[in-house]
């Protein structure tokens, strides 16, 4: 099943305003950008064989992680990929899930959740 890129992207934006508001104060730097598909550099950056296994991909420093020194940089950015996502799922409910879980596991990684961490709260 396949979505254009608005439905696409409607469904990412739902998916970030579940995030509760004292919580998403912290996400007003972080860009979140929608894909079809990694590129090669990342696949490289990210040792992946296969392009098809990522959903999504946090890109910055998380909250965890930051200092004082480090103002001034560039916001970080989620890429959510669209084709990658849509092969997983058979239906729009499907798609629909897989939206929701890939942004808010890679918000976790933001808020400085490692792999195990988002399993455990089933965003793994």
């Amino acid at each position: 099943m396949r979505l254009s890129s608005k439905q696409f992207m409607r469904l990412v934006e739902e998916a970030v305003a579940e995030i509760p508001p004292q919580m998403a104060v912290y996400l007003e730097n972080v860009v979140i950008d929608v894909e079809d598909m990694p590129d090669a550099e990342t696949c490289a950056s990210m040792e992946l064989d296969d392009p098809a296994e990522l959903m999504g991909l946090y890109h910055g420093t998380p909250l965890t992680e930051r200092s004082v020194e480090m103002s001034g940089q560039m916001p970080d950015r989620i890429v959510i990929y669209q084709r990658n996502i849509e092969r997983e799922a058979r239906s729009r409910r499907e798609i629909i899930d897989e939206v929701r879980t890939t942004v808010l596991h890679e918000i976790g990684h933001h808020f400085g959740l490692d792999e195990d961490a988002l399993d455990d709260l089933g965003y793994g």
